[in-house]
């Protein structure tokens, strides 16, 4: 039987980290079955003295391990939540609370209950404000109209798109383009 052993790693929201944290993996003679947002899989056991190393390594970078079970779940949400917005151009076939649920295995209420209490936001305004860096990385790249990102977004509207941007970050989606001079938040900052 063919077991992986998981290590959860926080702050590993993009595919520059992945590639980033595989690097330190290998430097130190550690090379992964698999790696993901999030997380990394071993086809054997990692033992405590190399859990210290990857820590040691990943610490200045930014990354850090996780160890217990709540923390884990917090950054899988996170890290479903990131890559349903910012990597997937899938149309939308259940709605966030349904996606959370099935992919961890845990009712949304529990979900929602325990990312509140750690994070002290609630899912939906984490989700939120994941979309709005999208929508403000989409409005720099000047590719898609509003329209078009409103679209991609799933927002039900333009309307519902501009009202929520500016309820956000305090400028219409036009006035933020023109000034282009509120900078985006990294995704682990959010």
């Amino acid at each position: 039987m063919n077991t992986t052993h998981q290590l959860y790693i926080k702050n590993m929201v993009c595919q520059r980290c992945i590639l980033v944290v595989k690097n330190e993996l290998e430097l130190l003679g550690l090379f992964p079955a698999h790696i993901a947002l999030g997380e990394v899989g071993f086809g054997q056991e990692i033992s405590s003295m190399d859990k210290a190393q990857i820590q040691e390594r990943l610490h200045p970078l930014g990354f850090e391990l996780i160890d217990d079970k709540r923390s884990r779940i917090i950054e899988q949400i996170k890290n479903l939540i990131i890559k349903r917005v910012h990597r997937s151009d899938d149309a939308l076939t259940i709605n966030l609370s349904e996606y959370l649920s099935e992919q961890l295995h845990h009712d949304y209420s529990y979900l929602s209950n325990l990312f509140s209490e750690v994070e002290g936001t609630t899912i939906e305004k984490y989700h939120i404000a994941q979309k709005i860096e999208r929508v403000k990385e989409l409005l720099v790249y000047d590719e898609l109209s509003l329209s078009e990102i409103a679209y991609q977004l799933h927002y039900s509207s333009v309307a519902h798109l501009s009202n929520q941007f500016k309820k956000v970050t305090g400028l219409t989606p036009s006035h933020f383009k023109q000034i282009r001079a509120v900078k985006r938040k990294p995704l682990d900052e959010i």
